[in-house]
């Protein structure tokens, strides 16, 4: 039985005759009796305080969406050339756009029916009624979580390192040393309480997302009209096999970048009501990514071709050679994509600051009381500091983000979606929003599979590059 297809606030009705109820409702009711209790668990009340408007949520949607993977995009074109790289582009961004509605749509009817969810786990709970995805949605999206942490943490530090090298090229400081500034910065920053104070740090998030994108696409436009421009060739591989690898991989890195696994929780800070705001949120939101995937994307792939990195910053930066972009320009990109970095972090770490909150917080004292100000010091910054080691360690995680796309994001922002809106409003099995739901479970599904297989084994090829705590970041 599909809950949401009945107004009662728990998954399944009361057990006739003494029965025991199932594991799987064993499981939600632990969820369940949180929300129904007189006062809220402390990660709710805490950490996904329900304050803000949409405009709000479409501040934390777009820094949890766009960033600066957005730069990975020529080389995802690379791998498809010209028109089908477009339109997968396109249909990537109309199945998440469809995708993340139809999840509102159920987060909606959800509330409507007096169970209003603000955690992804507590939604799949509720509407699959499943022990086992309750923990696969748990485990993909703190692995999600982590990973993007532990990404932005690297990737900030890489900038600082760029910087650092060209005022002193042969100083002595190595990347973990701008790892840890970092994590300085950020365990400071993650002190802020609640996902809802984020609002004004995720608008200036938003401005910034702007202003590299703007800065990298006339930087590419002017290295592409040089007269000693790289030649430009947008052919594919000639072996039928590496072509199939790299669409699927490409794929795999486009679901990476339109991908958050965190709408639920996004929603979650809006002030009740909350139906139909995020669609606003949605809007605004995809108006920026609109702007800011197919400007670097195009731009970018016209200028190097199928010689483009998989960074563009990358290409206009060469090993060899002088680069093709004015230093100040490529400066300022490199502080606005690390400022960014910083708020991306912050966005993705509310997951686990709201899990451990919500065990360590004591709901009945205040926020900044002695009692849950000390927990919440020591526990964040140990989460930043043990991301912040990873990143020191694994400093080729880049490397990663195909299999994260193809194994975290797809599950979560394409498949469970759709499979959560046809279980919870259960559309007629011949209407057209029922069908399209089956057709995009069952593409993404297998896009998901291959992807997998394709990034793995662009890892394994790249094996041999990985030096674990590497002086810099393996691209």
């Amino acid at each position: 039985m599909a809950a949401g297809t009945g107004g009662s606030p728990l998954l399944f009705p009361s057990p006739a005759n003494g029965a025991m109820p199932t594991p799987s409702a064993a499981v939600f009711d632990v969820e369940a009796a949180h929300r129904h209790a007189t006062k809220p668990d402390a990660g709710a009340a805490f950490v996904l305080e329900s304050k803000g408007e949409w405009w709000h949520a479409g501040f934390h949607l777009t820094t949890a969406i766009v960033g600066p993977t957005v730069l990975t995009l020529p080389y995802a074109l690379r791998g498809m050339g010209w028109s089908l790289g477009l339109v997968a582009l396109t249909a990537v961004a109309a199945v998440t756009f469809f995708a993340y509605y139809l999840m509102s749509r159920v987060l909606d009817h959800c509330e409507a029916n007096g169970r209003r969810h603000i955690r992804f786990r507590e939604l799949a709970a509720d509407v699959l009624g499943s022990g086992w995805v309750f923990y696969l949605v748990v485990t993909v999206q703190t692995a999600i979580n982590a990973g993007i942490t532990i990404g932005s943490i690297l990737l900030a530090a890489d900038c600082l390192q760029i910087m650092y090298s060209d005022l002193a090229p042969n100083g002595p400081l190595k990347l973990y040393h701008f790892i840890v500034v970092v994590a300085v910065v950020l365990s400071v920053l993650s002190q802020l309480p609640s996902f809802h104070s984020l609002r004004y740090i995720n608008l200036g998030s938003l401005l910034l997302s702007f202003g590299y994108t703007i800065l990298v696409s006339a930087a590419c436009i002017r290295a592409g009209a040089l007269s000693n421009a790289p030649a430009k060739d947008y052919s594919l591989s000639s072996s039928n096999s590496e072509k199939t690898f790299n669409a699927f991989l490409s794929i795999s890195i486009l679901a990476s970048v339109f991908g958050n696994g965190i709408l639920p929780e996004i929603q979650a800070t809006l002030a009740p009501p909350a139906a139909g705001k995020m669609m606003k949120a949605l809007v605004l939101c995809y108006a920026v990514v609109f702007f800011a995937f197919y400007l670097p994307a195009i731009t970018g792939y016209w200028a190097f071709g199928n010689q483009v990195q998989s960074n563009v910053l990358q290409s206009l930066m060469p090993d060899k050679g002088p680069s093709l972009a004015p230093t100040w320009l490529l400066g300022l990109v490199v502080v606005l994509v690390l400022l960014q970095l910083l708020a991306i972090a912050l966005v993705y770490s509310q997951v686990a600051y709201e899990i451990m909150e919500k065990g360590s917080a004591d709901v009945a004292r205040g926020r900044f009381s002695r009692r849950n100000l000390l927990p919440r010091v020591a526990l964040r910054t140990a989460y930043v500091a043990a991301c912040a080691f990873v990143a020191a360690m694994l400093p080729f995680f880049g490397d990663i983000v195909g299999v994260v796309g193809a194994v975290g994001f797809i599950p979560l922002d394409f498949v469970l979606p759709v499979v959560m809106y046809n279980m919870a409003l259960a559309p007629p099995r011949r209407s057209p929003v029922y069908l399209a739901n089956v057709a995009i479970m069952v593409v993404f599904t297998g896009v998901g599979l291959i992807g997998a297989v394709a990034s793995v084994r662009k890892l394994v090829l790249d094996a041999g590059q990985f030096k674990l705590f590497s002086g810099h970041v393996v691209a």
